[in-house]
């Protein structure tokens, strides 16, 4: 059916309410709405925003921040918390930790990115207590959302791609390609990764991307526009007359059917729409889908979570959790910028500075070419010791640390760190983005000049954080703390990798491409000062996760391998704050691809626990 009124959701009952319409929700709720006897409402605080070009338009990046009909624009220290939570290891700065509001979520406002994690870190989730969460479940339901369209063959000769090793979903509703423009000096810089030491990755959508490569991204090569959950999963499914979805809707809370604390049964859904308290019934489930930084807070405001937490707020204790906003895993990035010289031919982001070019090229967009039709498509992941001569050492000051805390580190964390240092030894946790532009700090472009920068970002922390609602009112945000850099680790490594990619101005073909650092810049030079600069300077990826995991209850785990909250009958946790122990990906394809097992999962159709 069309977009719902209040009228048509407020005290009705549903079989299945999705709480949150972005990607999870809508890929989701579209799944359970394929059954025509399955009654599905879908809950979204953001508003539509549908055939919007500021989204649709690919290229925009971060254009969308700060702008409350497209973004929330969380931070880590909220006004409410009077600072108390600012993050001291990187110079007592608040992080704006900024994610997608509206129908389609954050895959609505990313950086387009597909990427895929290794294989072996999916299968850590079995280890760690989820049978079934292994990769070839990854696989098999991932490709029910990919619409993987290849590019010509022409332009694969060019760009070197070779798809004969890729396997890919082609019949999915969510398009992906290569941007219909790729600018040629894309091959130059990842030549430069090459002739540095990184092998180029033949599988890197299987379960193999170590190495350099060129990713495809979530771009509709026919419309050349963004192609999100909300164009494959809602628009093509809105008049199914058993899926309903309200936006404007913010919910508040999930309400059981009684007091008896034996077991939680979720009865029905508080949520704000327009100022107005209002409430609608579940027939058979209650998923939340509201992401890592929402997700525990909305447990927490229905009494579930840590009851000390809980006491505090005034909030009544339904059910003892204290895994809830617990563990919570980032991503990290600090860009390192180069200026390029004036003669070399690449096209960048930095041109549309200049008014009349940016006009030029938004017309450009809409006949298929231009600046507005590329998109980032440069990744290298790495193993430390690919990159450091210091691996070892770090690795060894890790182990004897671990060893030393072993029966101090809260439950289950120990579980990880072990799985931690296999990957510090043998992961490829040490990620760069090629990004055509300057996107650095501190120091600002030249008037007229252009750039290349590298993200680099670590995927692999051993850092752990918080998520907790700091009121018993649904309307003020809760407190974000990722406590960055508790461990040492996290720093010594990120070292190690902006050491490397200022590096890449030595190595050709880059060396003969560019003039000079623009970021860190010359005056940057010792460790200290590196660090220093990283910290100041520093940024989330947007990739929070792990902040309801998917554990055993004793490993301070939130919700069991059939994503269901732990002590209740029918509420269930369906986005990335259920991964335990983050990945070396941009999580955009999993989220997806949690969402496509959870389905089978929650209608009895999957076979997880043999996958």
């Amino acid at each position: 059916m069309p977009l719902a009124t209040i009228d048509d959701v407020k005290d009705k009952t549903f079989d299945y309410i999705v709480c949150g319409g972005g990607t999870a929700g809508l890929t989701l709720a579209a799944r359970l709405s394929e059954d025509p006897k399955n009654s599905v409402l879908v809950l979204e605080a953001g508003e539509a925003n549908l055939n919007d070009m500021a989204l649709l338009r690919p290229a925009s990046y971060g254009s969308h921040f700060g702008r409350p009909e497209y973004s929330w624009d969380h931070q880590t220290a909220p006004p409410h918390s009077r600072g108390q939570i600012k993050q001291k290891t990187t110079g007592d700065n608040a992080h704006m930790w900024f994610r997608g509001k509206g129908l389609g979520g954050s895959s609505g406002i990313n950086f387009l990115c597909w990427t895929k994690p290794p294989k072996e870190d999916i299968n850590d989730l079995e280890r760690l207590g989820n049978p079934g969460w292994n990769w070839a479940s990854y696989e098999k339901y991932l490709q029910r959302t990919e619409g993987f369209v290849p590019p010509s063959a022409k332009i694969q000769e060019e760009m070197k791609l070779k798809f004969d090793a890729w396997n890919m979903g082609t019949e999915g509703p969510l398009r992906i390609s290569f941007p219909g423009t790729i600018d040629r000096a894309e091959l130059k810089v990842q030549q430069t990764f090459l002739n540095a030491g990184i092998p180029a990755a033949t599988r890197p959508m299987n379960g193999d991307p170590g190495g350099a490569f060129f990713a495809p991204c979530t771009y509709d090569p026919k419309t050349h526009t963004r192609s999100y959950a909300t164009t494959a999963f809602y628009l093509p499914n809105r008049d199914r007359p058993n899926l309903t979805v309200l936006v404007s809707s913010h919910v508040n809370r999930v309400l059981p059917a009684s007091h008896d604390e034996s077991q939680f049964v979720a009865e029905s859904v508080e949520f704000e729409y327009k100022g107005d308290v209002y409430t609608v019934n579940a027939n058979k489930e209650v998923i939340l889908s509201t992401g890592a930084l929402k997700s525990p807070q909305v447990l927490e405001l229905s009494g579930i979570g840590n009851t000390n937490i809980l006491r505090k707020l005034g909030i009544p204790s339904r059910i003892d959790l204290p895994g809830v906003g617990s563990n919570v895993q980032e991503h990290m990035i600090v860009a390192v910028s180069f200026e390029l010289r004036d003669d070399v031919q690449f096209e960048t982001l930095d041109l549309l500075a200049d008014p009349a070019t940016l006009e030029k090229h938004l017309e450009l967009h809409s006949t298929g070419t231009g600046i507005f039709t590329t998109s980032v498509i440069g990744f290298t992941f790495a193993k430390l010791s690919q990159i450091s001569s210091k691996a070892a050492d770090i690795i060894k000051a890790t182990e004897e640390k671990i060893a030393k805390n072993a029966d101090n580190y809260p439950p289950g964390l120990l579980d990880q760190y072990k799985i931690s240092l296999e990957r510090l030894k043998n992961g490829i946790g040490c990620e760069y983005i090629t990004f055509p532009g300057m996107c650095s700090r501190p120091n600002p472009p030249a008037e007229g000049k252009r750039y290349i920068s590298f993200y680099v970002a670590t995927n692999h922390t051993f850092s752990r954080g918080t998520i907790h609602a700091a009121s018993k009112d649904p309307a003020v945000d809760p407190e974000f703390d990722p406590r960055y850099f508790d461990e040492e680790v996290d720093v010594q490594v990120w070292l190690e990798m902006v050491k490397f990619a200022r590096n890449l101005r030595n190595i050709s073909p880059l060396k003969e491409m560019t003039t000079t650092e623009l970021n860190p810049g010359p005056e940057v030079q010792t460790d200290e000062e590196i660090v220093a600069w990283m910290k100041e300077n520093m940024s989330t990826t947007w990739h929070t996760a792990s902040s309801c995991s998917m554990l055993p209850k004793c490993s301070g785990g939130v919700v069991d391998p059939e994503l269901k909250v732990y002590g209740t009958k029918n509420l269930r946790v369906v986005d990335l704050s259920v991964v335990p122990l983050h990945f070396a990906a941009h999580p955009q394809a999993s989220v997806y691809g949690i969402a496509e097992k959870a389905a089978d999962i929650i209608q009895g159709r999957s076979s997880w626990f043999r996958t």
